[in-house]
């Protein structure tokens, strides 16, 4: 589980340098360990060939004279010695020259030296005084002797592995050069490195293109979702062989966005037919009020027919504001300043506040957002519109625009009798109804553009913070 769970929290750029280290790294391991087997096995050959130079030496000297050390002269000594000088390169067809060895550096020569009772030892002598290591499973008295450079050969070194044994009264002691393949193995090991650190790049730019095209698929998946938020289903996540790893995700987002559109439609059809079926009876009621008024003798029928003309007015904006958010198809984006559209709303509603005794101050600076001009506009007017509706005579409606902890803001301050004060009246009363249908339209647009909406209570007043994304 603890591989499994560190596997799920990489990268794939991360698994892929990991798979190439390990893959380099096991590659390097299986070279030295083949290299240590092939080496183990030049070294056997190399005994049993030093371990048959050994039986011909003694069928040899076996043959010729009897080597007890009472009857050895010193020159039976002598005599060893010049025969080891005829004996040093071993039986022919069968060792390498010494010569031949010390120029290539490749194994295979014979190396002799005996010691007797008396006279002076013959052969070569760095084989009796070389510390070795011993090989036990080729035999305690096998050993393999390095020998540096000037003991055997001039210009190099080399590795023999050495039988040493008494026979009679000599101590004898017979070795093959193992052949030279460090350089070889070398190259070898280089090579396996080599092709590592290129998987590992192939690996690290796999993972890469991978990446760069995970994320451009998602980006496209992102940008889909994006459009479809502010009400635009115009735009798919392409189906492509791109990226194979997102192909169902992006078909799930496709088929969820169709149906999504499918429903949009069939509400915007709805929302079509409700609104033709209210807007005849709305228009047959106002008519009938006209008339009513006009046959109004008394000032209270001509003020309650004038109440029912304003809220049928109220109910009919009330509808077209529903369906001018609800065509989401139709919005253009653009960079919209929020200063210059808190001017016009106060250049717009200055006449309606002056008649009311109120006065509107702007402090603006400059901020953009990017949305529905028309959309902004509608959410501007009617917070202006409920601010100067409830600000008593002599009342300062207050509009700021500007830039606030990294994004655009948008507050607009009455003196008016705040919300708590119209959450107390009883049954709502006129200024809860009028705040609540307008802050929920209101709401509407600043969740379109990704925005919020925050009321504060001014005491008096209230203010209300429209905040935009960047």
């Amino acid at each position: 589980m603890g591989l499994v769970g560190w596997m799920a929290r990489r990268t794939s750029t991360q698994l892929a340098a990991a798979m190439g280290v390990l893959a380099a790294l096991a590659l390097s391991g299986s070279l030295l360990i083949t290299g240590a087997a092939v080496r183990m096995d030049q070294r056997e050959k190399a005994a049993l060939a030093a371990l048959d130079d050994y039986g011909a030496m003694v069928s040899k000297l076996g043959s010729e004279a009897s080597l007890s050390a009472d009857r050895l002269t010193e020159a039976d000594a002598t005599w060893l010695s010049a025969w080891l000088s005829a004996f040093q390169d071993g039986p022919v067809g069968q060792a390498r020259s010494l010569e031949e060895t010390c120029r290539t550096g490749r194994g295979g020569a014979g190396v002799r030296f005996i010691r007797a009772p008396v006279g002076k030892p013959a052969g070569l002598a760095a084989l009796e005084t070389a510390r070795g290591e011993r090989v036990g499973r080729l035999g305690d008295d096998v050993h393999v002797v390095r020998l540096t450079q000037g003991q055997l050969c001039p210009s190099r070194a080399v590795e023999v592995v050495v039988v040493r044994r008494s026979f009679g009264a000599l101590d004898i002691a017979v070795g093959r050069v193992v052949d030279r393949s460090g350089e070889a193995w070398g190259w070898a090991v280089a090579a396996v490195i080599g092709t590592g650190l290129l998987l590992l790049v192939i690996g690290l730019a796999a993972a890469a293109m991978a990446r760069r095209r995970l994320t451009a698929a998602v980006a496209d998946v992102s940008r889909a979702l994006d459009r479809a938020a502010v009400g635009d289903f115009s735009l798919r996540a392409p189906e492509t062989a791109l990226a194979p790893e997102l192909t169902e995700l992006t078909r799930q987002v496709n088929r969820t966005l169709d149906r999504l559109d499918e429903l949009l439609s069939w509400l915007r059809d709805s929302a079509d037919q409700l609104a033709h079926d209210f807007r005849t009876p709305l228009a047959r009621a106002s008519v009938r009020l006209e008339r009513l008024r006009a046959t109004a003798t008394t000032p209270e029928a001509r003020k309650l027919v004038d109440e029912a003309r304003s809220d049928l007015a109220q109910i009919s904006r009330s509808m077209n504001e529903a369906m001018a958010l609800r065509d989401g198809e139709a919005w253009v984006f653009e960079s919209v300043r929020l200063d210059e559209l808190a001017a016009q709303a106060a250049e717009l509603y200055q006449p309606l506040a002056e008649e009311r005794g109120v006065s509107i101050r702007v402090e603006g600076r400059p901020a953009s957002v990017l949305g529905v001009r028309s959309l902004l506009q509608r959410l501007v007017t009617n917070l202006v519109d409920n601010a100067v509706k409830f600000s008593p005579e002599g009342g300062v409606v207050t509009l700021t625009a500007g830039v606030r902890d990294g994004g655009p803001v948008l507050t607009v301050a009455d003196q008016g009798p705040g919300f708590e004060a119209e959450a107390q009246t009883p049954g709502g009363g006129e200024a809860r109804e009028s705040h609540g249908m307008g802050l929920a339209f209101v709401r509407a647009i600043l969740k379109r553009h990704g925005g919020s909406l925050t009321v504060d209570d001014a005491q008096p007043g209230a203010v209300v913070t429209a905040r935009f994304s960047r």
